[in-house]
């Protein structure tokens, strides 16, 4: 095995389309790490400690929504749902439980590899793009110890409030569409979800924003979306 290469847990019963996940992922310069219940699942993502986690949710032994509920718990790997579940219910479910996309079965092999290079690639940005340490007027991020400080005191962001934060922090003074903020921060499958994001620029603005009411640096564009001026 290449210690080196990118580590992608598979959890998925089904044993064909485990074999067709994990020679996606290889196709990528991967390790597919194959488990085929939840109980594994959880087990192999404590033990291997994986870049992506490709999921789905009728397991054997539960839902995997109960998987993503755990990991979120102690860790930001993203999460591809890939399911025969095609209701929007679910898909909310899934995505508002931490999954980072969603994808119907039956799927195209060079649908699913796009989607795991953009995956690694907002994973890659969030664990060490940018500057280590960005500094605003009420507060600063340091990146590499995941730290958020308000005035000398440090903030509690969600996972979920986090990846919008290192959105934001990737580009700033760019306007970011709506659609743009949804689809880096919750997936495709969420693009036309615009009240997530309200939900949670709001929350953002109330925990580093000096006055919330009149934020300086999460700005709305009003029609287009949002502007992160430092």
């Amino acid at each position: 095995m290449n210690h080196d290469a990118i580590r992608v847990l598979i959890v998925e019963d089904e044993p064909q389309i485990r074999r067709v996940v994990r020679l996606a992922v290889e196709e990528e310069g991967g390790v597919g790490i194959e488990t085929g219940d939840l109980g594994q699942g959880l087990a192999a993502a404590a033990a291997q400690r994986p870049q992506l986690v490709i999921l789905d949710l009728g397991l054997p032994d539960g839902n995997g929504v109960e998987l993503i509920r755990n990991l979120r718990g102690w860790s930001d790997i993203p999460v591809l749902i890939l399911s025969a579940r095609a209701q929007e219910h679910d898909k909310i479910e899934a995505l508002d439980a931490g999954a980072d996309d969603y994808l119907c079965k039956p799927f195209g092999v060079g649908e699913l590899r796009a989607r795991v290079r953009a995956l690694l690639r907002r994973q890659g940005r969030a664990a060490g793009g940018g500057q280590p340490l960005v500094e605003c007027g009420s507060f600063t991020v340091d990146l590499p110890r995941r730290l958020i400080l308000r005035h000398g005191e440090a903030v509690h962001l969600t996972p979920r409030e986090y990846r919008l934060l290192l959105a934001f922090l990737a580009q700033p003074g760019k306007v970011l569409t709506q659609r743009s903020l949804l689809r880096e921060v919750w997936g495709a499958a969420a693009v036309e979800s615009g009240h997530y994001l309200r939900v949670y620029v709001a929350r953002l603005r109330q925990k580093l924003e000096d006055d919330p009411t009149q934020p300086r640096h999460f700005l709305t564009e009003t029609g287009v979306g949002y502007r992160f001026q430092p």
